[in-house]
């Protein structure tokens, strides 16, 4: 009987993948005919049939399904210890995934890169900018080590820490007035156009329930999926937009205008994989963000910010 070896769980995954072996053959760089080779070895070992050729697309039989499954945590294992055995105490090299949903790039990005970086240059940083629910996937399939986005629910096997409240505004172009805008009535956006984040990020979702809730259709001049497009767009014309007010305090060209009744908050949080091992670059990140969090004095999770705040 042929010894069982990490390339057979490798192969199977790549041909589970993509219902083909002529595909997973390219995948991996090797011949169709060694792939197929290897994995009726693999078959021969277990004394049972993995794969379903029989159809247009190779798929995986009972039995496959329950091993590619136990194969996938495996692997997965097997990595966490490979990069817990060249983990380095003392920070001075390392590697950090982090995923961020989109509306966190305007504001906490950059300077938790800035200051992860000054503290610590021997660590890369890989950045990943999408949805939450893909943050959450990548988590648990160990893609990546952490991610920043809001409160859940949230998929099994996720942990989540909060870290502020986010509160959104209307935001104008910068008038310069010495003291806060007044509150502007939910109604009055009937009159007003706007410029809007498009439909794929949370955040529009979050202003569209808002507005169906006060019964207001507003006026959408502009819909962009850029927040910078955005600021640029409002600092240059007369449209306002709705944005975190954390965006606001680093443009000094907008102005956020509290609504009545305000949006409802959210609470921004850190995400993990329970149980995942954490790494000393993962615990360095991790203190840097309360850290952040503290000296810019965000609003701690579960409490109102303070009239004008």
């Amino acid at each position: 009987m042929a010894p069982l070896e990490l390339r057979h769980l490798r192969y199977l995954l790549a041909v589970a993948e993509h219902g083909n072996f002529t595909r997973a053959a390219e995948e991996l760089h090797i011949s169709q005919p060694t792939l197929s080779q290897q994995i009726k070895q693999l078959e021969r070992t277990l004394g049972v049939q993995l794969l379903d050729r029989t159809g247009r697309t190779v798929r995986l039989t009972d039995a496959g399904a329950v091993y590619t499954d136990h194969a996938q945590r495996a692997l997965r294992d097997l990595a966490a210890a490979e990069r817990a055995i060249h983990d380095v105490r003392d920070l001075s090299r390392g590697h950090l995934r982090l995923g961020v949903t989109p509306t966190f790039t305007a504001y906490l990005v950059g300077p938790l890169t800035a200051e992860f970086h000054a503290r610590h240059p021997g660590i890369s940083l890989a950045l990943t900018e999408t949805t939450q629910d893909r943050v959450e996937t990548a988590l648990l399939a160990d893609e990546l080590d952490l991610g920043i986005a809001f409160t859940g629910p949230h998929l099994p096997g996720i942990t989540a820490t909060p870290l502020f409240t986010e509160t959104l505004s209307l935001v104008t172009a910068a008038r310069h007035h010495r003291t806060p805008p007044e509150p502007l009535g939910v109604q009055a956006l009937r009159d007003r156009q706007l410029a809007l984040l498009s439909g794929d990020f949370a955040t529009r979702g979050h202003i569209d329930a808002y507005l169906a809730d006060h019964r207001v259709t507003p006026r959408i001049a502009v819909e962009a999926n850029s927040i910078q497009a955005l600021t640029e767009i409002v600092r240059r014309t007369g449209l306002a937009t709705v944005l975190p007010d954390a965006i606001t305090h680093d443009h000094p060209h907008l102005t956020p205008v509290p609504l009545d009744p305000p949006l409802p908050t959210r609470t921004v949080t850190l995400l993990t994989r329970e149980g995942a091992y954490r790494t000393a670059a993962t615990h360095a990140f991790t203190h840097l963000i309360h850290d952040h969090v503290t000296a810019r004095a965000y609003t701690p999770p579960g409490r109102r910010p303070a009239a004008g705040g």
